[in-house]
């Protein structure tokens, strides 16, 4: 198992030499806040909406101060606004009031911030400040059970087994790798097993259309033709840049 996990690794890092987190961000902060809204929606969503979140509050300071309603109108689009509204300012003020104004880059302290679990402190840890972590979101939970790395269903359980598996250094690149492949190719319902550069390589080959003509049809974002989820692709994605809010989609 460790040595066909090693495998699916190094051959999804040629699939996807590009794979990067697929929210926009230019800073840890924005990040963090991006991190925070992408629960429950779409990056795509998220990063349709920080545009002019950001533009109104740019710094921690701005967003403890801001008025709750107004903050709620603006990342209404990312749904379960209020709560999440609650999780900003309150984010916000703790990085103003205990932090000095400046993400942390600890796991130990990005856990205490209001709204920030494990998963979103890996991504801000990971991406923000070079610390190698796993993201253990569905896609990344749904795809190792799939291939038999776990049975587990619990988040922290699931970290630790699979960091079992694999050198810290690779830890940051194959969460990135395991979500796009999740994105993109083997999706919940219906895989696109027919589709899959690793089929060869899948105990769970079959679970989705094997048909290749079908199966090409569920790919998604630039792996079936169509724009990808950040705005502001970095340099070397081989797909097109997703629309602004209200651009049709």
């Amino acid at each position: 198992m460790v040595r066909r996990a090693r495998r699916i690794n190094r051959e999804l890092a040629e699939v996807y030499p590009y794979a990067h987190p697929e929210l926009d961000f230019e800073s840890p902060f924005e990040l963090l806040v991006a991190t925070v809204l992408s629960a429950q929606t779409t990056d795509l969503r998220v990063n349709q909406t920080t545009p002019a979140l950001f533009a109104k509050y740019p710094t921690p300071e701005d967003m403890a101060a801001a008025d709750p309603e107004e903050l709620e109108q603006l990342i209404r689009p990312t749904g379960f606004f209020r709560a999440k509204a609650r999780s900003l300012i309150g984010l916000s003020a703790a990085l103003r009031d205990t932090f000095g104004g400046e993400v942390p880059g600890r796991l130990k302290d990005l856990v205490t911030l209001p709204g920030v679990g494990r998963k979103t402190a890996n991504v801000v840890l990971g991406n923000a400040f070079g610390v190698a972590g796993l993201t253990v979101d569905t896609h990344f939970g749904r795809l190792v059970r799939r291939w038999k790395w776990t049975d587990s269903e619990d988040p922290e359980k699931i970290e630790a087994e699979i960091a079992a598996i694999f050198p810290k250094t690779e830890w940051t690149m194959l969460s990135h790798r395991i979500i796009f492949h999740g994105r993109r190719v083997c999706h919940s319902r219906k895989p696109a097993c027919g589709a899959c550069p690793i089929a060869h390589l899948c105990p769970s080959y079959g679970e989705g259309e094997t048909d290749p003509e079908k199966a090409k049809k569920l790919l998604k974002y630039e792996m079936g033709g169509y724009p990808g989820q950040r705005l502001k692709p970095p340099p070397g994605y081989p797909g097109a840049p997703a629309p602004p809010l209200g651009a049709a989609e």
